[in-house]
């Protein structure tokens, strides 16, 4: 009877050490690999030259969470520079424009590399760091339109036009377009420039990455740079400098991707811009 105590025991002993072991790995597994914390980004995955999706890891694409799926872009890029700088495993979650802001305030994700415009009225909600690019505003119109030669505003008078829902362009930027036909906003900056080409509008306003990119695709687009013009879109600093936000009083987070990005210039942002434009799709 006594051995059979012991054995019994020792069964127990070794079930519960095999418990253990499993649930150890499964927490090793989760926030922490190898004791790396993960770096959580967040983005569309579909906003071209900052954030895109592709079928596989080509030159250097990240995957997406819960995706057989890639990211890479401009986004990826500096996500990929800031992780490797801090020392955290970087895992992209790819989520719609508007849930964005939402999941950073929620905890979901650590921090959004989407392209933002560092605003008053989002900084409301969530806190930017200091600027990973500076993107000035730019007009699309279809080389067969009556408004491709337009040398300001003014020359774009009446104009049938859209842009991405809540974005600078089409807040502020539309509305000072004389006599305009404003029509609704697109879901994501790809329906703006599906919808250009189509013919549904004649303009879309947009940032001057995702201009050149578009360019890159739609032989038929024509960029209207306004810029020196006396005649141009009015938007404060603000509104053109293009952050990662961050969930309000996270700080350490905050200034450490900020000492992350006083190491790089204008012309480093320049120079990664370019490469990312050089390969995304249909380029």
């Amino acid at each position: 009877m006594r051995r059979l105590f012991a054995l019994f025991l020792a069964l127990m002993m070794l079930l519960t050490f095999a418990a253990c072991s499993s649930d150890d790995s499964g927490e090793a597994a989760g926030g922490e690999a190898d004791g790396a914390k993960t770096l959580r980004v967040a983005m569309e995955c579909g906003y071209a030259p900052y954030n895109w999706t592709q079928p596989t890891d080509e030159n250097g694409a990240v995957p997406i969470k819960d995706s057989p799926d890639f990211a890479y872009g401009y986004d990826v890029m500096m996500a990929k520079r800031i992780a490797e700088k801090l020392g955290y495993e970087l895992q992209i979650v790819k989520l719609d424009w508007d849930s964005l802001v939402p999941a950073l305030q929620a905890g979901a994700v650590d921090c959004v590399i989407a392209g933002q415009s560092i605003t008053s009225e989002r900084l409301e909600m969530v806190d930017f760091t200091t600027p990973y690019y500076y993107a000035s505003i730019v007009g699309l119109t279809r080389a067969d339109s009556e408004y491709a030669a337009a040398e300001g505003l003014a020359g774009l008078k009446g104009v049938t036009c859209t842009s991405q829902l809540n974005t600078v362009w089409y807040d502020v930027c539309l509305p000072q377009i004389e006599d305009a036909d404003i029509l609704p906003a697109q879901e994501s900056a790809s329906a703006m420039l599906v919808s250009l080409d189509a013919g549904k509008c004649d303009l879309v306003v947009t940032d001057m990455p995702t201009a050149m990119a578009a360019c890159e695709v739609y032989d038929d687009f024509v960029l209207l740079d306004f810029a020196g013009s006396g005649d141009d879109f009015a938007v404060s600093e603000e509104e053109i400098n293009i952050g990662i936000s961050l969930q309000k009083g996270n700080t350490e987070l905050l200034d450490a991707i900020n000492g992350v990005l006083a190491e790089l210039t204008v012309d480093d942002f320049t120079e990664m811009m370019e490469q990312a434009i050089a390969v995304q799709p249909l380029a």
